[in-house]
């Protein structure tokens, strides 16, 4: 009699690394640094370009390393890190060599950011943004290391970060983040003297600085001025823009090695990522990767360029593998993979590609979404994902909550509607100022275009989604309630005007942008706010909520959860003490999407 095969367990799924957007070579190219969970906490770690050995350099518990910087002469690195998901980042630093991290900074209510070029050329100091002035602001500051004395050197009334040194350390540029699609970039003298906008601009354009030409003539960037698609630029100081990419989908990433030879870019096409090397000097393209076809994810973004541009660093994954740090040569494209993150036994064979679909909505527009399918026939239910944002953008990488699922027999439907990245900025535009507009209208065609589908049971449909999302997920129990089996909402805004008045300060500026005001437009938000229509829900609901989150705060999901109740609907509501937007510690991971999984399982397959 043959053996009945048994599904892989949870557990299995969820083995994997994560990681954070933080990848950096030593001075000496020898070494990679990268940050990943896999101590259950987001740590700081070293490895070789064999990847033979992996040293951890931190050993945090409740903090969060988001990004490091490592100084010019390899002896020191200065990172950053929050406490609980808490997002108020303080500065650390520690030798390379070893040693526990000397914490700089002790703001508890104020936010300090570093990138990977944060050390100025003679490694005297270090640039990074804080909003200790003023709430509200963003300024740009330097700190003498030596000394420790720090100073201000750009801001006041902006959102504002540094990005990258001049090569002879006089100079910063600096991103001006205006909303999400203007921003402009101005060149600021560390020893004072008045700092100048280099892409003054009518109406609005991304402008992002990248890493500047060895001699100093001027730098890359990243622009959309006048296209749909974020293109590669060069700006000369003495003179104006140079296109010098300009493909139908945006140039996202930007790195340059230390000597100015090879320069490195990625392209999000469609969602699947492309990697690009050049060789400045001698005037051609390297050869591509050899990876397989993957994505990148917001969590992951980076690529990082040894000092002699001989070597490329990055974070790599598809659908069907977890992400990995790779190794590439940039001559010859040979790539090596550094980690191995399916701790959990899986093969690709048993994992499932999505296919890429697109539906009209109501203003015939198609809509894009990944659809995955489980490997066995028939009919059966869907979950429809919404990701976050909403600015942001679905992408064919490892899920490991989709790929549970489809083990299951529970496809997915994962949307990227208007609003979304990746797609033109004018598709990105509409979804300002129309949360809850056609958004919701995208939702219902996405549910109508599944129940056309001869495989779908139309009595077993789910929603799920997390900040926007979780957002989305309300908005579809409570105005689109007939259609649901079940719903997972994740630190979703219930309510727009008490969502608008409690973001972080920094973000104030932005909401009558995004969103609208929350203090001349009650009515509007109001009337485009789940909360509103609470009393329509009807399938049974799982809320999940980071007590210290500080983009979407807790009362968001407590005045849903409240009302549900004096309704008698069906709710469960599980909040995490020591966790902020989203999870930063693995066993919290587990837990919440343990739950989400048995809850949509209950009432999908019942």
């Amino acid at each position: 009699m043959a053996r009945k095969r048994s599904l892989p367990k949870f557990e299995q799924f969820f083995a994997v690394r994560r990681f954070q957007p933080a990848l950096t070579f030593t001075p000496d190219g020898r070494k990679i640094l990268f940050v990943t969970n896999t101590s259950g906490q987001f740590n700081l770690w070293r490895t070789s370009l064999t990847g033979a050995r992996h040293e951890q350099l931190t050993a945090f518990e409740a903090n969060t390393v988001r990004a490091v910087a490592v100084s010019p002469d390899g002896k020191a690195l200065v990172f950053n890190a929050d406490h609980d998901g808490d997002e108020f980042h303080q500065l650390y630093s520690r030798p390379t060599s070893g040693g526990w991290p000397e914490q700089w900074t002790d703001a508890p209510e104020v936010q300090h950011y570093v990138n990977d070029d944060a050390w100025s050329p003679d490694g005297t100091s270090i640039a990074f943004a804080a909003n200790s002035r003023v709430p509200t602001d963003m300024d740009v500051w330097v700190r003498d290391v030596a000394l420790g004395e720090v100073r201000q050197v750009f801001g006041g009334g902006m959102y504002a970060f540094p990005a990258f040194w001049s090569p002879d350390g006089r100079n910063l540029t600096v991103l001006e983040f205006r909303n999400t699609t203007d921003s402009s970039i101005h060149l600021v003298p560390v020893d004072g003297g008045d700092a100048r906008e280099l892409t003054p601009h009518e109406g609005e354009a991304v402008f992002t600085p990248g890493p500047w030409a060895a001699d100093g003539s001027g730098f890359y960037v990243l622009c959309d001025q006048d296209r749909e698609f974020t293109g590669l630029a060069f700006l000369r100081l003495d003179g104006g823009l140079e296109w010098l990419e300009t493909p139908e989908g945006d140039v996202e990433e930007i790195a340059l090695s230390a000597d100015g030879r090879v320069l490195a870019w990625s392209v999000n096409e469609d969602g699947w990522a492309r990697i690009r090397f050049r060789d400045l000097e001698a005037g051609t393209d390297l050869p591509e990767p050899a990876l397989p076809r993957g994505a990148r994810s917001f969590a992951s973004f980076g690529i990082a360029l040894s000092p002699d541009g001989d070597r490329a660093a990055l974070i790599w994954q598809g659908p069907q593998r977890p992400p990995d740090l790779y190794a590439v040569e940039t001559a010859t494209g040979k790539a090596r993979r550094l980690t191995d993150s399916m701790l959990g036994g899986l093969r690709p064979s048993q994992l499932v590609e999505p296919e890429l679909i697109r539906y009209r909505s109501f203003d015939d527009r198609e809509i894009p979404a990944w659809l995955y399918r489980p490997k066995r026939r028939g009919r059966g239910p869907v979950v429809i994902s919404i990701h976050g944002g909403p600015e942001a953008q679905e992408r064919p990488v490892y899920m490991a909550a989709y790929q549970y699922l489809l083990s299951r027999g529970i496809a997915v439907l994962a949307t990227n509607i208007r609003g979304s990245t990746g797609y033109g900025k004018s598709y990105q535009r509409l979804i300002h100022r129309d949360w809850g507009g056609g958004d919701l209208q995208d939702w219902d065609h996405a549910a109508k275009w599944l129940l056309d589908q001869d495989w779908v049971d139309e009595r077993r449909l789910a929603v799920f989604g997390g900040s926007y999302g979780g957002f989305a997920v309300l908005s579809c129990v409570t105005r689109l309630a007939d259609y649901w089996a079940a719903a997972v909402d994740i630190f979703g805004p219930a309510n727009l005007v008490t969502f608008a008045k409690a973001v972080p300060p920094t973000w104030k500026r932005f909401m009558d942008k995004w969103v609208g005001d929350p203090e001349t437009e009650v009515d509007f938000l109001l009337e485009r706010s789940p909360i509103t229509y609470v009393e329509n829900v009807k399938a049974p609901l799982l809320v999940m909520q980071g007590a210290k989150d500080p983009r979407v705060v807790k009362g968001e999901s407590d005045q849903m959860v409240e009302k549900l109740r004096e309704l008698g609907r069906e709710v469960d509501y599980v909040v995490f003490d020591d966790e902020g937007h989203g999870f930063t510690k693995r066993a919290n991971e587990l837990r919440a999407f343990r739950l989400a999984a048995e809850w949509l399982e209950r009432y999908l397959l019942a």
